[in-house]
């Protein structure tokens, strides 16, 4: 490994994130009463795509808060569908990204930090970090493809990247 490349998150924006996936968030215009108009109800956050799987709703707990700088070593990508992580409570989350396909180089990654209430949907293939929290015990909602087959390719990185604080 020659030399070091530093990876600095920007705010997160649907635009920005396209590329990779979509923002969930209960900002945009696709907004309905439910309830006897109690509640609004923001539908189409995100494309759930689960292929010819099914739907894992999940919950995960952070055991160990994640401190920055990071060296980031790995990334991953579901081949199969989508991958959806929402904060249970708000946060802040950085996210690394690069776009999908069959190889990734460390250059192709791009860091986002969300605004503290948005959630990420990574496109089938996007290649992306492991998720990290700030702090122990933060949750997260996953929504995932469940199936037997395999979903989760892994690809060591060749160049060194640092994950800075935004």
């Amino acid at each position: 490994m020659a030399d070091t490349i530093a990876l600095r998150p920007v705010p997160l924006t649907r635009a920005r994130f396209a590329p990779y996936g979509d923002v969930i968030d209960a900002s945009h215009d696709a907004v309905q009463p439910m309830n006897e108009a109690r509640f609004e109800r923001f539908d189409d956050l995100c494309d759930v795509d689960l292929g010819d799987g099914g739907v894992a709703i999940s919950v995960t707990r952070a055991r160990t808060a994640t401190v920055l700088p990071l060296r980031v070593d790995c990334v991953e990508r579901h081949p199969l569908g989508s991958q959806a992580f929402v904060p249970l409570s708000p946060c802040t989350m950085v996210v690394v990204v690069a776009p999908p396909g069959e190889a990734v180089e460390a250059g192709d990654l791009r860091a986002f930090v969300t605004n503290g209430r948005q959630g990420i949907n990574y496109h089938r293939g996007t290649w992306h970090m492991p998720l990290i929290a700030f702090e122990a015990g933060q949750e997260y909602l996953i929504v995932d493809r469940a199936g037997c087959e395999h979903n989760c390719d892994e690809h060591e990185l060749d160049t060194v990247v640092m994950l800075e604080a935004p």
